[in-house]
């Protein structure tokens, strides 16, 4: 049985104009249902593929506020979301999150000023602001991940070394098998090695499954780390 709360999500290309770029991005172009097993879940690809295009209207169809945040953020600096989320429907299963974040990298700041003004009495301020943003980013994902919840992350990794990366993996991992649900844009090889995460690459054609090794983020890493030396001067030489 899919005890997954976001279970499927299908696309009515009828809601979106006809001369929107939407129309434009080959990897969605056409794509009328994802469907949803695993408890996390990778969108992967090449900048502009469509991916966090996708992961947006997911949790703006879910709820969330499009420059991130809780259930309970509503505020806008800056309306950037495509027409996607008005053509997604999403279709849940018979339970409910206990909790829920929306993580977007580019509106990070915008969400921890948000933060200070939503702070109250009895939700004092984790004043990010004051942090290094490395420090704030993974002090969010500490606070905000629990069990039972419903996330979204995009590019979460943006602003952590790479041990803080693998800190957020096994936050991720631990709320993940006590029952919460990730969505996950990255181009981070080490977030990517969640063990039995689904990963969906919007490259070569229509969004499809893909195994971690198969990923550019994997291979291309790997090809630097073994070869250094020879891509470098490949690439180097001419300059």
């Amino acid at each position: 049985m899919n005890h997954q709360f976001i279970q499927s999500v299908s696309i009515n290309w009828d809601k979106i104009e006809q001369n929107s770029y939407l129309r434009e991005i080959e990897a969605i172009r056409g794509v009328r249902q994802f469907n949803f097993t695993n408890s996390v879940t990778f969108f992967v690809g090449e900048n502009g593929s469509g991916k966090s295009t996708v992961l947006e209207a997911i949790a703006i169809a879910s709820g969330f506020n499009p420059e991130g945040g809780t259930k309970n953020y509503n505020f806008s600096t800056y309306d950037s979301h495509s027409e996607l989320c008005d053509a997604v429907r999403v279709s849940k299963g018979y339970r409910k999150p206990g909790w829920g974040y929306f993580l977007r990298a580019e509106s990070f700041y915008n969400v921890a000023t948000k933060e200070e003004d939503y702070a109250d009495a009895l939700h004092p301020s984790q004043h990010y602001h004051e942090k290094s943003h490395g420090e704030s980013f993974l002090a969010l994902a500490q606070r905000q991940l629990k069990p039972n919840g419903l996330y979204f992350l995009d590019e979460p990794e943006a602003a952590l070394s790479p041990q803080r990366q693998l800190t957020l993996l096994i936050e991720i991992y631990a709320c993940a098998r006590q029952g919460a649900q990730f969505f996950i844009v990255t181009h981070s090889p080490i977030l990517l090695g969640i063990p039995e995460a689904e990963i969906w690459t919007f490259d070569d054609g229509q969004v499809h499954p893909c195994q971690y090794e198969d990923t550019d983020s994997y291979q291309v890493t790997e090809m630097f780390i073994n070869n250094r030396g020879y891509l470098l001067k490949q690439l180097l030489d001419d300059i």
